[in-house]
């Protein structure tokens, strides 16, 4: 058997297509177990049209889970809603704190659109900072507490602490790990925790090596040294990883680690599939 994993939402598509593009991400993991939809990307419009055209359907989902709480991520959340209720649905236990984004002076709400207390009677909320399995060989990662790397953060994004706008911690940030008969493979969000962080937290909590990176990876404003010091890293201690890239991984980052790593990096964008053996 094989898990089956489809990018629904990405700005980068191949064209002509009916499927269509736009800054969000959604991930459809499918199991011999059941389907998990990571993400939702950012609208209805968007989410509903490239589910229709990939052949998936919302009524199949058998869980959901959100990387965190940004909109980008959680917008079309109320439209699976509209299809499918009752659903177990997997997050980090701060993914409700409201975060913003600063833009021209003011501060523009980019946080869940829906209310904690209204999704909880539509889902099985499950919240937690643990590591979690959602379906046999696919867990959540847990939250990223250590982090001597540098995060995948953005000075524009921030939350309010005591009513001071302060810089957001992206203690929500929640990537998932799939085990396969090879390895792992750590399916990403945004990676606001960042990507090194996350790869050391999942090496320490499970078993087997790193076979691949899959999704956002929140390079997008890397400088030259760090993304120079990452190609150092994968080299030395993930030789040989794959990575299907998309969303925040931002082009710069995906044009120098193509030049370094070759075709163990390729684009993740719509419509793309990756399967790995169980």
């Amino acid at each position: 058997m094989t898990t089956k994993i489809t990018c629904v939402v990405d700005y980068a598509l191949k064209k002509p297509s009916r499927l269509l593009g736009e800054h969000g991400l959604s991930i459809w993991i499918e199991t011999s177990h059941g389907s998990v939809l990571y993400d939702t990307g950012s609208t209805t419009a968007v989410l509903s049209n490239n589910l229709q055209q990939l052949g998936l359907s919302p009524g199949d989902i058998t869980a959901v889970a959100l990387s965190h709480g940004h909109n980008d991520h959680t917008g079309g959340l109320e439209y699976i809603l509209s299809q499918a209720e009752g659903f177990p649905l997997y997050a980090h236990a701060d993914i409700f704190r409201p975060r913003f984004a600063k833009r021209k002076n003011a501060y523009e709400n980019i946080g869940m659109p829906l209310d904690r207390e209204w999704l909880a009677q539509k889902v099985d909320l499950r919240l937690a900072t643990d590591a979690v399995e959602i379906l046999p060989n696919l867990w959540t990662a847990g939250a990223v507490t250590n982090r001597p790397e540098p995060e995948g953060g953005a000075d524009h994004l921030l939350i309010q602490d005591g009513g001071d706008w302060q810089p957001d911690t992206y203690m929500d940030d929640l990537s998932l790990v799939l085990k396969t008969s090879r390895g792992l493979v750590l399916i990403c969000g945004c990676c606001h925790a960042g990507l090194l962080n996350t790869l050391y937290h999942v090496e320490d909590l499970f078993e087997g090596p790193i076979l691949a990176i899959m999704g956002g990876t929140h390079l997008v404003s890397a400088k030259y040294d760090y993304l120079v010091h990452l190609i150092e890293v994968f080299e030395t201690r993930y030789p040989g990883i794959q990575f299907y890239l998309n969303h925040c991984t931002g082009e710069n980052a995906f044009k120098q680690l193509s030049a370094a790593l070759g075709s163990q990096v390729s684009a993740f964008t719509v419509g793309s599939v990756q399967e790995f053996a169980d």
